[in-house]
């Protein structure tokens, strides 16, 4: 369990292991919260907001050997809407939780490009791997299939060198490397007419992060723009907005899920599908550092834009897996 769990675990977290944790106890306490014809909230909301997914995952296993039903099932059954859905993925393991947000943007009769590209452009390669095999394991197929099968041209070639987990994880960095890939795109981009696409796929989707820092600089020395601006007028769409996303999770992470949120929440409608996965997948990363980000870019707390776009007991349970006022 810890060695997969890691994977999903930084230091930036709003939610820590719980001290003195008792699965078995907590087991209990939901169950006896979602008995009879009332749900007592709030408990749901103080267990499953308070312990990691690794805690939540004993949690399950405890209350299915207790009441021979599954907990995810009994949430379900208990709650409704947005509340239900924010715990309900509470109590899946990370991978499990992003394979099945990647077939919510996939299936049907359109796909949410939007969902899928913040996904894809965020997650390591050793995240991606356990998120094929959970997405195998859940629905028998391949993710590399459903995404071709889904969408189309650059963008899929794209979405499918992230997803066949082709990004280096080495950290090694190599000056001379970095200097040609920068050529290379200058080549691809902005010295011809027209876009060489494949080259700005292969460099951005297979190199590592510190890597991809340092070409970063070398393509300004070279060309007197930064990528993000050569990407902007060279290309266009879906393609365009997932290298973009991948220029930025490279640059600042926090920054990235800043403005993922900011946008979420900032017309007239909120884009709780959104919401439920950022505040969920980062709790145990780097939300704290998302946080000060957000104030940062709005001038105003996560918490606050929380409170003031959400309702009820979904908002009583974002505001403490946001874990406090900025």
């Amino acid at each position: 369990m810890q060695a997969t769990a890691s994977l999903w675990v930084g230091n930036r977290g709003t939610i820590k292991d719980y001290p003195g944790f008792n699965a078995g106890h907590d087991a209990d306490v939901l169950r006896k919260a979602m008995k009879g014809l009332g749900t007592d909230e709030k408990q749901v909301i103080s267990v499953l907001t308070s312990r990691t997914s690794a805690q939540r995952q004993l949690i399950a296993k405890e209350y299915r050997s207790a009441c021979g039903k599954d907990l995810k099932d009994d949430l379900k059954g208990d709650l409704s809407g947005n509340f239900e859905h924010l715990m309900v993925s509470l109590v899946m393991p990370p991978a499990v939780f992003d394979a099945k947000q990647i077939k919510k943007c996939i299936k049907g009769s359109g796909t949410n490009e939007h969902a899928l590209t913040e996904i894809m452009a965020s997650r390591s390669a050793k995240q991606m791997k356990e998120i094929s095999q959970a997405y195998y394991t859940a629905y028998g197929r391949s993710l590399g299939d459903d995404l071709s099968s889904d969408t189309s041209g650059d963008f899929r070639k794209a979405l499918l060198n992230l997803a066949n987990a082709r990004r280096d994880e080495s950290g090694k960095v190599d000056g001379q490397l970095a200097k040609k890939d920068a050529q290379s795109l200058y080549d691809a981009g902005e010295k011809k007419w027209g876009t060489d696409e494949d080259q700005f796929i292969e460099i951005l989707c297979t190199r590592n992060v510190q890597q991809l820092k340092l070409m970063f600089e070398e393509y300004r020395n070279i060309s007197k723009k930064t990528i993000e601006e050569s990407i902007d007028s060279e290309m266009g769409g879906h393609l365009e907005d997932l290298l973009l996303a991948i220029v930025k999770c490279v640059k600042n992470t926090p920054a990235f899920f800043a403005e993922r949120l900011h946008k979420a929440m900032k017309n007239a409608g909120t884009d709780e599908f959104t919401l439920t996965r950022i505040m969920v997948c980062r709790s145990e990363i780097d939300l704290l550092d998302i946080r000060a980000e957000f104030k940062k870019l709005t001038g105003y707390s996560l918490y606050s834009a929380i409170k003031s776009d959400t309702t009820g007991d979904y908002e009583a349970a974002l505001l403490k897996i946001c874990g406090g006022e900025d």
